[in-house]
């Protein structure tokens, strides 16, 4: 196309960032959006509930199961296994997944945060 630029055109090489061969890229970092959960829940390993439970380590748990906070009979009788899909829904509406949850919020409406917020989640292992 004349006329138009590229930004790998207009970029030098030295510019963009490469990995060695064996280097580890760098962790998907803590959404913005998660702001919004961090005002009850931890996400620390080895972190205490706060007025939710902690999230570290919840991809791969069953709902409802993870010691040091008192889940609602609800979430304990919902059969959910958490997965980056099962917490976007969650957090999208949490009482269509698990009606009678204790958990206040309404919903993220943005998918794209949802999704963020999901993906940042399954990465603390």
């Amino acid at each position: 196309m004349v006329g138009r630029r590229w930004w790998w055109a207009a970029t030098p090489l030295a510019a963009m960032p490469l990995l060695a061969a064996g280097a580890v890229p760098p962790a998907v970092p803590k959404p913005a959006a998660f702001a919004r959960c961090a005002s009850c829940h931890s996400t620390t390993k080895g972190g205490s509930a706060d007025i939710g439970p902690n999230l570290y380590g919840v991809v791969g748990s069953k709902a409802g199961s993870r010691p040091g906070y008192d889940y609602s009979p609800a979430l304990k009788a919902s059969g959910v296994t958490w997965s980056k899909a099962t917490i976007a829904a969650f957090i999208a509406n949490p009482q269509a997944v698990a009606h009678g949850t204790q958990m206040p919020n309404p919903g993220i409406s943005n998918p794209a945060d949802r999704e963020a917020i999901a993906a940042w989640l399954a990465t603390l292992k």
